[in-house]
């Protein structure tokens, strides 16, 4: 039931949101978000304990601005995905174009005709990010988790789809992702994959703002396996529009350079969320000493197995 309430819910925003004025759908979201700071559930008083690690000197009075802040980001990028498939599509690239650096990253890894993995935090709006590279280098390939029900699933395919993606699901689908992403590449294509959270046995062990954590490990393989170019990317919004910096490309030495690939993406992360710590849209435990002690123990044992075999 939970479930068909959230499909029901996402349903009506795609189709409501858009019908409201701009004013009026930013009022109502900010006003939401609020309320959801002023509740401080579950979801919040997580992305409190994440945002302390990121900005450790702030205060109690300022780490509630800095969670209230975060969540209204959170809030307008879901506002945003609402309204993007009736949004004006040229402007959106237009403004883009005005705000985004680092392209010659971008075009220079393409030009050696191995493709490009680009490699995102969970910050400001990927699909914005998304709707501007579709127009720069045609269609890029992402992976999509398998949400429930499957009608939910269905309709965030078809949303991102719509704007020109091509998603591959994580599971369930007809082909491995992972092959598919390497066609891709091979074909000097892009990929862009989110890669800042992986806490399980697949995950790398990195050091994050001065802590141990897992990130994922299948961009710098993929790189590693193709030859590929590997851009960490940040991402934030501006007060009337959206960032985004393409940064040099890190090298990954084939398979065995992929935990140094990986916390030099880390690295990376860090300073952009640090630099814009609000547009950081991460409500789930992300370090190793938020889980509970048992998981920690499995994820240590598994790191520390991974070590014995490199």
């Amino acid at each position: 039931m939970r479930e068909r309430l959230a499909d029901l819910g996402y349903a009506a925003g795609w189709r409501l949101v858009r019908l409201l004025p701009e004013k009026w759908a930013t009022a109502l979201f900010d006003r939401a978000a609020d309320r959801v700071s002023r509740r401080g559930g579950a979801g919040v008083r997580q992305l409190r304990a994440n945002l302390r690690r990121v900005v450790p000197r702030a205060g109690e009075a300022e780490l509630d601005e800095l969670v209230r802040l975060s969540v209204r980001s959170y809030a307008r990028y879901w506002r945003e995905a609402f309204r993007l498939p009736s949004m004006d599509l040229d402007a959106v690239h237009a403004a883009c174009d005005r705000s985004f650096t680092g392209v010659e990253n971008l075009d220079a890894a393409l030009a050696e005709g191995n493709g490009v993995v680009l490699a995102l935090p969970h910050c400001g709006n990927w699909d914005v990010a998304g709707v501007w590279l579709v127009r720069h280098v045609g269609t890029f390939t992402t992976v999509a988790e398998r949400l429930k029900p499957e009608s939910l699933y269905r309709r965030f395919i078809g949303f991102r789809e719509s704007l020109g993606f091509e998603v591959v699901p994580l599971t369930g689908g007809d082909r491995n992702p992972a092959v598919v992403l390497a066609q891709r590449l091979r074909a000097n294509g892009a990929v862009c994959l989110l890669a800042d959270r992986d806490l399980t046995a697949g995950g790398v062990p990195v050091t994050f703002f001065g802590e141990p954590t897992m990130m994922p490990a299948g961009p710098a393989h993929l790189a590693a396996t193709t030859g590929a170019a590997l851009l960490p990317v940040g991402l934030w919004f501006t007060e009337d529009g959206w960032a985004l910096r393409f940064h040099p490309p890190i090298r990954v030495p084939g398979v065995g350079g992929v935990a140094a690939a990986t916390q030099s993406l880390a690295d990376v992360f860090a300073a952009d969320i640090a630099a814009h710590p609000t547009d950081w849209h991460m409500l789930q435990q992300l370090w190793l000493a938020d889980l509970p002690e048992r998981r920690q123990r499995v994820l240590r044992r598994v790191a520390a197995r991974r070590e014995g075999a490199e």
